[in-house]
């Protein structure tokens, strides 16, 4: 057995020990040699993003040897590549949209790929598929089906949260509808007859997918579209402590008709179906709108529907106008508002607004947030009143600088900038007081807001073209801006011939008889003009001329 055992040992058995080591090495070489590779994959792409490594991945399959069949191997790398991207994104989203559903009051649910933001009238579907990314997002009203909303989709698609939780919360203040769920239904019916009643008015599809109209200037819709701000109105429906009788049908009649004024004709309301109801419609605006008591008396004579005065807060309107700017200030007795604008080119401008003035009883103002109605056919002439008042709002806010600037100071006026007094003459107009830039006396610019895109400019004591003036005012609403182009125009126009003064007193305003009187009078005269009952606001508009220097041309 010795032997037989010792003759084992002679068996082929020590020529397989090199071959092991050999395949052992080869396998350690493959190894080492692919994490070479990785780790210099690694080291290549630590700077890229996975979206630059998806790409590159998509340019080599375009580079497949076999055009009609891609690369196996780039497929696979690309399926994972696309998991591996969208997979945290897609839970992101769910998550982003169940907090937006929390803070707005309403119910989250989530199927495989889509989540269903609830309310009590309506809901959102949002289709997340696996591969990452919004597919579709579809609004559906109560006893209605889904339709696919646009403006929801591109918000998430951007993924511009923000603006989606505020589209959002618009829709779900509108059909946030006040009544247990029978009222609920009956004024989500007669809010559905409105809406369609306005869109009939406006000319649009019924299908369109904001329902907040916002047509400049039309109907319905947009109040005032301007460079820095959208002011809108929205219709909804609110609770009312006296019941109204509410549409339950269309009050337009087919084909539409309308009357002298352009204004929509309705059926009369014993020819249309309606209802009692503790409720009434509702022009939610946005931002909400200072509006002057005179017009809150037109506003309510439209609708027939009281404002209550003592539930309002009254203040003259330009301290409503500029509540929280930061470019205003006033003097010590805290009677006179000053207040700073910086033009794009850098020139400053400063306005005083005399508080003894503004605080006329026909300037009291107050925020509305919301006009109540009951009839379509009274928003048109709701609309024309308030974009009336938007425009007024518009001019005086533009004496002021919109973002945080360097607050003006009432206690002197730099020699870089201009100063002008600004005077209410009525609810609707107002006069602008400088200094003439030949002249160096006083001259008036007179606005009048007759109307939303009805502004008439007349000045006194300064030659120039008031057609002109009233065009640039039309088109940019800027009292900065107007004021810039009239003062570069007077510095550039030949001397004035001179002319006779008024014969009588009825030619002229009383509010500005004195200064146009005043206004052709040699430089030492101009302290002496008196233009304001406020000693210090007549310290600076009669200080010398040198500090009145005009900086930069149009």
């Amino acid at each position: 057995m010795n032997k037989g055992l010792c003759g084992r040992k002679h068996l082929p058995v020590h020529p397989s020990i090199p071959e092991a080591e050999e395949s052992t090495q080869r396998r350690n070489c493959d190894v080492m040699k692919r994490s070479s590779l990785i780790s210099g994959l690694q080291l290549k792409f630590a700077q890229r993003s996975w979206n630059d490594t998806l790409l590159l991945v998509q340019r080599c399959m375009e580079k497949s040897r076999i055009e009609s069949k891609p690369c196996e191997p780039l497929v696979r790398s690309l399926e994972r590549l696309q998991d591996v991207l969208h997979a945290p994104c897609r839970s992101v989203t769910r998550s982003r949209l169940e907090m937006i559903a929390q803070q707005q009051g309403m119910g989250f649910h989530v199927t495989e790929d889509t989540c269903y933001l609830t309310a009590d009238l309506f809901y959102l579907e949002v289709l997340l598929p696996p591969c990452g990314g919004v597919q579709e997002v579809k609004v559906a009203l109560h006893g209605e089906g889904p339709v696919p909303s646009e403006s929801f989709l591109k918000t998430l698609r951007s993924e511009d949260f923000a603006a989606f939780s505020t589209r959002l919360k618009d829709l779900f203040t509108q059909y946030n509808i006040p009544g247990d769920n029978e009222i609920k239904l009956k004024l989500l019916e007669s809010l559905q007859f409105l809406v369609r009643d306005l869109q009939k008015m406006t000319g649009e599809a019924e299908d369109c997918d904001p329902q907040q109209q916002l047509v400049n200037n039309n109907r319905t819709g947009c109040l005032v579209a301007g460079k820095e701000v959208m002011q809108t109105a929205q219709v909804t429906v609110g609770a009312s402590a006296v019941p109204r009788r509410l549409q339950m049908a269309s009050v337009l009649p087919e084909p539409l008709q309308l009357d002298s004024q352009g204004c929509p004709v309705g059926a009369p309301p014993s020819e249309v179906p309606g209802e009692m109801l503790p409720a009434c419609f509702l022009l939610r605006l946005k931002p909400p709108v200072p509006v002057l008591s005179s017009f809150v008396e037109k506003l309510s004579l439209i609708t027939d529907v009281a404002v209550a005065q003592t539930d309002q807060q009254w203040a003259p309107l330009h301290r409503l106008l500029m509540a929280g700017s930061q470019s205003a200030e006033e003097t010590s007795d805290q009677l006179d508002l000053f207040t700073v604008k910086v033009l794009p080119d850098g020139e400053t401008q400063r306005y005083v607004f005399p508080g003894a003035s503004w605080d006329a009883p026909e300037q009291r103002a107050t925020v509305v947030e919301a006009v109540s109605f009951t009839h379509p056919a009274q928003v048109p002439a709701l609309l024309q009143l308030l974009r009336h008042q938007c425009a007024v709002n518009a001019l005086l806010r533009s004496c002021w600088a919109s973002q945080s600037a360097a607050p003006a100071s009432p206690t002197g006026t730099p020699s870089d900038s201009q100063l002008f007094e600004v005077r209410p003459e009525s609810s609707t107009s107002f006069s602008v007081t400088f200094t003439h830039p030949r002249t160096h006396s006083l001259a008036v610019l007179l606005v009048s807001v007759c109307g939303p895109q009805q502004i008439t400019c007349r000045t006194f004591g300064a030659e120039t073209s008031e057609a002109f003036l009233e065009d640039h005012m039309k088109n940019f609403l800027s009292i900065p801006a107007t004021m810039k182009m009239l003062l570069s125009r007077l510095e550039t126009a030949s001397p004035p011939h001179p002319k006779s003064h008024p014969t009588s007193a009825e030619e002229d305003p009383p509010a500005l008889m004195e200064v146009s009187q005043n206004a052709a009078v040699p430089e030492d005269s101009v302290s002496k003009t008196e233009v304001s009952p406020n000693p210090s606001v007549t310290s600076h508009l009669c200080s010398p001329v040198g500090t009145f220097a005009q900086q930069a041309e149009l």
